[in-house]
């Protein structure tokens, strides 16, 4: 799987992977994996991304507005975002981002964020598309 996951974002830094490509790999269960609790363990280098399966939690800590704190709750944040409802399942493409000086946090679809100074690692939602 982690050959996969290193080609699919070869193809898709050059802008040759297509949304068909994706969806196709996302039937055959060949992209993504659970999502983690946090982000911790995967936030390498600015840029880098993994395909989740997110199900959707409003109870836990989490950092920031649209950038979050490596540490935040990932499926939490991604309530927050808007990118799933509590409850339900999708997949999302989770990006490491740069850190911001500071984190803002903010109360969006049932969930509150904190605000948080200066942390190590951060990242960020993008959608992908439903699961079945």
């Amino acid at each position: 799987m982690k050959v996969i996951h290193e080609l699919v974002a070869y193809f898709d830094r050059r802008g040759l992977l297509a949304q068909a490509h994706l969806t196709r790999l996302l039937d055959q269960g060949l992209l993504a994996h659970e999502a983690p609790r946090t982000m911790v363990e995967h936030c390498g280098a600015p840029g880098q991304s993994y395909y989740f399966r997110v199900t959707g939690e409003i109870e836990g800590a989490v950092w920031g507005t649209d950038l979050y704190t490596g540490d935040s709750a990932v499926a939490c944040a991604a309530v927050h975002a808007g990118f799933v409802k509590p409850g339900d399942t999708v997949v999302v493409r989770v990006v490491v981002a740069e850190p911001p000086p500071r984190f803002e946090g903010s109360a969006r679809n049932g969930v509150s964020s904190s605000d948080f100074e200066r942390y190590g690692t951060a990242f960020r939602f993008e959608r992908v598309g439903p699961i079945a």
